[in-house]
This record gives structure tokens, sequence and C-alpha cells, in this order.
């Protein structure tokens, strides 16, 4: 299961699902996430490098346009 990277107090940990800010940056919507199988947290605010670039990666891998 593809599952973002968050910083909480200093920490990195495995998270809920990826922000709104994450999945508009690589290039997709919510309900497209979902369709795909991408956990979506729409309470987190912050947007994370590589959060974004394992989004792009993922997407390149299934192989489905966008």
């Amino acid at each position: 299961m593809l599952r973002p990277v968050i910083i909480h107090r200093g920490k990195k940990r495995k998270g809920k699902g990826f922000s709104l800010l994450e999945l508009k940056a690589a290039g997709i919507n919510k309900t497209y996430a979902k369709k795909l199988r991408i956990p979506v947290d729409e309470r987190r605010k912050t947007s994370l490098e590589n959060n974004i670039s394992m989004l792009k990666e993922f997407i390149k891998k299934s192989g489905e346009d966008v």
C-alpha cells in the first residue's frame, strides 16, 4: 500500500494519506486517486517533495493516463 511520509514533531513517520496539495502537484485529483486506491487525507495542509515524487512514480508504474 502506498503511504506518504510526514514529519510530526521533527520525526518522520508514515501518514494516513496524501494531502490535496500533493495530489495537485502530481497532476491528479481526489476522485482519480481514490480510483487508484491512493489514500487521501483531506486534513493535511503540508506538501512534501518526497511524497510528490512518490506519487509521480506510482502513476508512471501503474501505466494509466491522467
